[in-house]
């Protein structure tokens, strides 16, 4: 079993309740209300805002030039390709680029990206990128999982979200990022070991409940 088997084992319940939230069902039906997508997408857009620092941090981190050089296009990617389909979005409802970035983060979005910068901020090569894995890992599962009866028809709602998260080139996303923290872990510590567990496990339940805050469109109470 390699570590990130591991740790993919270790948070199977958290990852099954994924493809049963209400939020995720609705999304691969083409039910779920456009005002929650809308909420999703707005924190979602802030969400990678952080991502990409957190691949930047890797990049600076990287032993060799190739991780480098993946990091710095994984910065890219999430500023030029995902942001580019939540502004596509945003084009629909009338919302400017700038719009998007100036909406508040929610409780659970701050604290997820708290817990990923500081992980950023602190955390050895591997437990950047673990910290980060489980946000790539649970889209491809969620996008494979939602496109396994073929792909939605066009007059599907969230269509382009579908076929983005669920595509061959995301996947490929993931299996860089699982083989890096597989190569991380054979010469890191059991305390370092420790520490990879935890930022995952973390991660993992910050994922779910980012899919419920938004069901819930989740706001401040006070």
């Amino acid at each position: 079993m390699t570590f990130t088997e591991h740790l993919r084992k270790q948070s199977e319940s958290i990852w099954e309740s994924q493809m049963k939230h209400p939020f995720v069902v609705a999304l691969g039906k083409g039910t779920l209300p456009a005002q929650k997508f809308q909420y999703y997408i707005l924190q979602d857009a802030r969400y990678l805002e952080e991502l990409a620092r957190v691949f930047a941090a890797g990049a600076q981190q990287a032993t060799d030039a190739d991780t480098a050089l993946h990091f710095t296009k994984l910065v890219e990617d999430t500023i030029t390709v995902e942001r580019g389909l939540h502004e596509s979005y945003g084009k629909k409802w009338n919302f400017s680029p700038k719009q998007m970035r100036s909406t508040p983060l929610s409780p659970t979005n701050y604290a997820y990206c708290r817990h990923m910068r500081s992980v950023a901020q602190k955390g050895t090569l591997g437990e950047i990128t673990v910290v980060a894995l489980p946000c790539a890992w649970i889209y491809c599962e969620v996008g494979k999982h939602l496109l396994g009866k073929g792909s939605p028809k066009p007059t599907h709602p969230y269509r382009d979200w579908l076929l983005m998260y669920g595509s061959p080139e995301f996947a490929k996303v993931t299996e860089w990022m699982r083989l890096l923290v597989d190569r991380c872990a054979k010469s890191a510590g059991s305390v370092e070991k420790k520490r990879m567990e935890e930022a995952f496990h973390i991660s993992s339940r910050y994922e779910w409940m980012f899919w419920d805050m938004a069901w819930r469109e989740e706001t401040w109470p006070i």
